[in-house]
């Protein structure tokens, strides 16, 4: 499966238009209401599962070095998108441009922005760069394969900090195993589309529907 996302030229191009959908966002469809916050999704170390919580976290800030790259004010700010769907929230985010481009191309804005209490791990823009041209093309026109691998990075309950490490299921309706602790939280090689270990480079901003912990490489989904 390593013929996974969009090829960055192809996807950048787009970014004026596709800037412009984002923009309009924040209310439509709700064909992810399946995976609403009745979802039970949490972690525990292993294959179990634990309910997520549904209350957005208060008492503890972003964290990581990755933070430092996100606009401290506006609507790109964290204070930004906190008031925000998340996938309108993440479009005014310049280190989120590329993710919200792939989101856009599979038709999956609304269902991100009106699927309550989620957690998404979201790749930077430099986890698509080091996708290779060819598996991002491939990617970009499979339309099914593509919506996989990006469910693959949304898990339903909003985890916080503490709940994050463990095997969750996500809303591929496969598993993504995190391991880690405190601010220092990895997913393993062979779970990502280049085979390089993940890393949470900036967790738990935020936005009105989602806790977002950006990540530095692009996940693949589990083999059927």
């Amino acid at each position: 499966m390593k013929s996974t996302l969009i090829t960055r030229g192809v996807l950048m191009g787009a970014a004026s238009a596709l800037a412009l959908t984002l923009s309009a966002c924040g209310s439509g469809d709700t064909s992810g209401s399946s995976a609403s916050s009745n979802t039970s999704a949490g972690s525990s170390q292993g294959s179990g599962e634990a309910a997520g919580t549904s209350a957005m976290p208060t008492s503890e800030e972003p964290f990581g070095a990755g933070c430092s790259e996100v606009p401290t004010e506006g609507a790109g700010s964290f204070t930004g998108m906190a008031s925000a769907p998340v996938a309108t929230a993440a479009g005014n985010n310049p280190v989120l441009s590329t993710l919200v481009q792939a989101v856009t191309a599979a038709n999956l804005v609304d269902t991100l922005n009106t699927t309550q209490d989620i957690t998404v791990l979201a790749p930077a823009n430099p986890a698509f760069e080091a996708v290779p041209a060819d598996a991002l093309n491939g990617l970009l026109a499979d339309n099914a394969q593509l919506t996989a691998v990006l469910t693959h990075h949304v898990i339903p309950g909003r985890l916080t900090p503490d709940q994050l490490a463990g095997t969750h299921t996500t809303l591929n309706n496969d598993e993504v195993t995190i391991e880690g602790s405190g601010e220092d939280f990895t997913i393993a090689m062979d779970g990502t589309v280049v085979g390089a270990q993940a890393s949470v480079i900036c967790g738990n901003a935020q936005t009105a529907n989602a806790t977002v912990y950006i990540i530095d490489q692009v996940l693949e989904p589990t083999a059927p």
